[in-house]
């Protein structure tokens, strides 16, 4: 290496150090890439403000919604990754809608930098109230009389409810239309209205309608049957194994954050999760709080693009 090579990485990791040192300085932006109401804006606005305290700095959650969550995930791979712009990493984000949309503008592998996952819930089927079926066997039985005769409700085009549900179909032999909306809040809008029979979304932002009797729930992707749902069966349980998965909730930034930085974000999530009030209210949701590493959570983004990758190669999955 040159002299004058040498001197400008020497001053390049300085400066990178340097910053770090005097992280944070400023409010930090948290993008999150759906609409309000939905569950990852529900994990976002819960770890947000105490995060914030934990840091120093006041952490402001901007939802950028479209795509399946692909807008607000390609804008956070153009901000630059001093920290002051982070990003919630939802399956749809980093693992669905890349495997399935060979145009999404960033590879979900290299263009972030994990941090840390903060909490995975389960995913959930659930009917409106009027849909002529309040269990799996009948809510089976009902969409296999007229194929087509159903429409269900997902966060966008690409995202994970699109992509377990079109892969639920394809195991069970069954046709029902998908209707994509700008996220999950939307989405639940119009089941819970009537527009929509169905919704195939995340349990956090299901749940208080499901309490609210607004919705009924039919089938969840879960390790085990949710405490909250004791009498709903898992897609295990049905013999639909494959279609089991959580969904994990975490935050990323650009590639090229420094580890510094990283660390100390990493660390200031890790106290927010330490405070039982911050833990209750994600576990009230239906979800399970991890607080990894950052290694560990980069190791669950490949892990489940892998698995998505697979399965839209075997089934043959578009966005056609």
């Amino acid at each position: 290496m040159h002299r004058r090579q040498w001197l400008a990485l020497t001053l390049a990791v300085a400066a990178g150090f340097v910053a770090a040192q005097g992280y944070p300085h400023k409010v930090i932006r948290l993008i999150v890439p759906f609409a309000p109401g939905g569950t990852t804006d529900i994990i976002a606005r819960v770890i947000a403000d105490p995060l914030g305290k934990a840091l120093g700095q006041s952490v402001i959650v901007d939802n950028k919604a479209g795509g399946g969550g692909i807008v607000g995930a390609a804008e956070l791979t153009r901000a630059n990754p001093d920290g002051y712009t982070l990003g919630v990493a939802t399956v749809s984000t980093t693992a669905a809608n890349p495997a399935i949309n060979p145009k999404t503008p960033y590879n979900p592998l290299t263009d972030f930098s994990p941090v840390i996952n903060i909490a995975a819930t389960p995913n959930i089927i659930a009917v409106h109230p009027g849909f002529p079926a309040k269990d799996y066997k009948t809510f089976a039985a009902e969409i296999k009389k007229v194929p087509g005769k159903y429409s269900y409700a997902s966060s966008g085009t690409g995202g994970i409810g699109h992509l377990q549900m079109e892969l639920y179909k394809s195991l069970t032999g069954t046709f029902v239309t998908h209707i994509p909306y700008r996220g999950a809040g939307p989405a639940l809008t119009d089941t819970v209205a009537g527009q929509v029979p169905m919704v195939f979304d995340n349990l956090p932002s299901a749940l208080p309608f499901i309490k609210e009797n607004r919705l009924v729930p039919i089938v969840v992707a879960s390790s085990q049957r949710v405490a909250a749902l004791p009498n709903v069966p898992t897609f295990k349980e049905l013999g639909l194994e494959p279609v089991n998965r959580v969904a994990y909730y975490g935050i990323v930034g650009p590639k090229g954050l420094p580890a510094d930085i990283i660390d100390k974000i990493n660390a200031g999530v890790r106290k927010a999760l330490e405070d039982p009030a911050v833990k209750r209210r994600i576990e009230d949701t239906g979800s399970i709080v991890i607080g990894n590493t950052p290694e560990q959570f980069g190791e669950q983004i490949k892990a489940e693009f892998a698995v998505y990758k697979e399965v839209v190669a075997k089934q043959k999955l578009t966005l056609e």
